[in-house]
């Protein structure tokens, strides 16, 4: 049967979602999470269907890509397929044709799992290495300690609390109360949970969005952040501790994240919070 390259319309998002969880397990390589599609979703229903591709065969979905950017192409394949070659050299073949609608001329790149067949033979087109990300897990069949500081989690009527700890946390930012309501109504959100913390004198110091893939399978911390004005107290411990015992309470089996390898403070401060380091990856990357 051949393969086929397809996007979604808004009423196939679900069906996108359901595969993607499937799709987390325990060992599993880091690769596209149903919470990212879940953080994409503050821009949108539609224009996350917009940014999601499909390639399938009989019927099947095989992998997920999400346009996270114009030139970054995430991507997510079926355990059984990632050494599937005509789906490897299918996915090249529309990574490189401008003309196939995924990625355009120029500069681009493409995150796949490691030891997908697809990042092989890319490499063997001239596809070189990005910069190192370093992933991370907290296994959470063990109990997760006490934060140590007030956690909220976060609904409607503190929407805007949220938002503003988002934006002081990540310069450039243009999260808001109206792009958390649109993420908040998109299917991923079902099994997630946004919190805040607060210090001794009442003040909202840090954030996270934690996206469980469903009971016994890895869940994903995206994005955390503490508020720029806060820094250097331990804040991000506290929220990151919170966030694994958020994944337990939702029945997740580990907690996972993953942060440029060049940001030292994050990977530290992961650590401190009772996360592993687990081995480098980097995007495939075609120059200009």
């Amino acid at each position: 049967m051949p393969m086929m390259l397809g996007g979604t319309g808004v009423d196939g998002l679900g069906e996108v979602v359901g595969v993607l969880r499937e799709w987390q397990y325990e060992g599993a390589p880091m690769q596209l999470h149903p919470g990212d599609l879940g953080w994409f979703w503050r821009f949108g229903a539609q224009a996350t269907a917009a940014a999601v591709r499909t390639w399938s065969r009989g019927g099947r979905i095989l992998a997920v890509g999400l346009l996270d950017e114009p030139e970054l192409l995430r991507l997510a394949i079926a355990p059984d397929a990632l050494r599937d070659e005509e789906l490897a050299r299918r996915l090249v073949e529309d990574v490189t044709g401008p003309e196939r609608g995924v990625l355009g001329e120029g500069k681009a790149a493409v995150d796949a799992p490691a030891g997908a067949l697809v990042n092989d033979l890319l490499s063997e087109d001239g596809w070189g290495t990005d910069e190192p990300w370093t992933p991370l897990r907290r296994d959470l069949t063990e109990p997760v300690s006490d934060p140590g500081v007030r956690i909220e989690v976060i609904g409607p009527e503190q929407a805007h609390v949220r938002a503003a700890v988002q934006r002081a946390a990540f310069g450039g930012s243009t999260f808001t109360e109206e792009r958390w309501r649109a993420m908040a109504a998109g299917s991923p959100y079902t099994d997630a949970r946004c919190l805040v913390a607060y210090d001794e004198r009442d003040a909202a110091v840090a954030t996270v969005t934690v996206w469980s893939a469903g009971p016994g399978r890895p869940g994903l911390l995206e994005p955390m952040g503490v508020h720029a004005e806060h820094r250097g107290h331990g804040h991000g411990k506290a929220i990151t501790v919170a966030a694994a015992a958020a994944l337990q309470e939702l029945g997740s089996s580990s907690a996972i994240v993953a942060t440029p390898s060049h940001n030292s403070g994050a990977v530290a401060t992961y650590e401190s919070a009772g996360f592993q380091q687990l081995p480098v990856f980097r995007d495939r990357f075609r120059g200009a």
